[in-house]
């Protein structure tokens, strides 16, 4: 079932989450260990996140040195079919566009059809930790609109293959968006003029980057509307838990600690204190965005659920 549906036919706030895929070398039982003590809350669509490539630099016998790509995390399709064939969950793949062709591309979205698997959610993605600006695939998408728009023909039967003939897909694609705005961004106004053109091509709903100030989600749901964005927009959260997030977190997601969290955290001495913390945090956001009658709270869980169980056993 596509989650556009899932969202359109639900009467209540919704409960989903996002995993990591484990190291290459580890089983599938440690994503079924991040999973399994959050489906007494029912969630409706799980979320498969998706890491780069990698460089290393390998000596070769004539003294040079080559470039070699890895890939640290196994890929999204395999994890999703085992997701759907074990909780009978829909799994959602995410797809980007850092690293890939069209052509790998449309193949990857060719064996999600064949697997029943007809949910994406399209994003550029970062750039890799040796780049200091994004570089894209010389054959594949800069952004993630032109991402989004190749899914839609795929959808209308327009491949890039034409030697034989395919089916049309059917995928529901969702897109993200960033309350405080994408760090690439010259302002907000242009990171929604973005986020609108990628509804346009059709994305049928969004998620949001992490945020730990409900007040700046409700602005931007406000903005979004304001401007003719009508798709749902489901807020993403994740509980801090340790006591580098205070830094960490700005730094590497480019959004701000509020006052009063900060505050509290800066009195922490432990993890452990920081771990209570959160869950104290992401429990009032929590309730605070279900009074508003958000269609869907989405947890950050980094294959760890142990926090956001606590928390999804004070709302749901």
């Amino acid at each position: 079932m596509k989650v556009i549906d899932h969202l359109n036919s639900a009467e209540k706030t919704l409960f989903s989450f996002e995993i990591l895929p484990p190291l290459k070398g580890k089983s599938i039982t440690s994503i079924f260990d991040g999973i399994d003590p959050l489906m007494e809350f029912k969630p409706k669509y799980i979320n498969v996140t998706y890491h780069r490539e990698e460089y290393i630099f390998k000596e070769r016998a004539n003294g040079l040195l080559e470039k070699i790509a890895i890939r640290k995390r196994p890929g999204t399709v395999g994890i999703c079919a085992a997701i759907m064939n074990r909780y009978h969950v829909d799994a959602v793949p995410h797809l980007i566009c850092g690293g890939f062709s069209k052509e790998e591309t449309e193949n990857a979205l060719i064996d999600l059809q064949f697997l029943g698997i007809d949910n994406v959610l399209a994003l550029r993605g970062d750039s890799i930790k040796t780049e200091s600006t994004f570089r894209p695939h010389p054959e594949g998408h800069s952004y993630a609109v032109d991402l989004i728009k190749q899914i839609i023909d795929m959808n209308h039967g327009n491949y890039m293959t034409e030697d034989y003939q395919l089916e049309a897909t059917d995928f529901c694609i969702g897109t993200a968006g960033y309350p405080e705005k994408h760090f690439e961004a010259m302002n907000l106004t242009t990171d929604l003029q973005f986020l609108k053109a990628k509804v346009d091509a059709g994305a049928e709903y969004i998620v949001t980057q992490m945020f730990f100030d409900n007040d700046k989600f409700f602005a931007f749901v406000d903005a979004c509307r304001a401007i003719g964005i009508t798709v749902p927009i489901i807020p993403g959260l994740k509980p801090i838990k340790t006591l580098n997030h205070g830094t960490f977190l700005p730094k590497v997601f480019h959004i701000d600690i509020p006052e009063a969290l900060s505050k509290e955290l800066l009195k922490c001495k432990t993890n452990d204190e920081v771990a209570a913390l959160g869950i104290e945090w992401g429990i009032q956001q929590s309730k605070e965005l279900m009074a508003k009658n958000v269609p869907c709270i989405h947890y950050y869980t980094m294959s760890n659920s142990n926090e956001v169980r606590t928390i999804a056993s004070n709302v749901f």
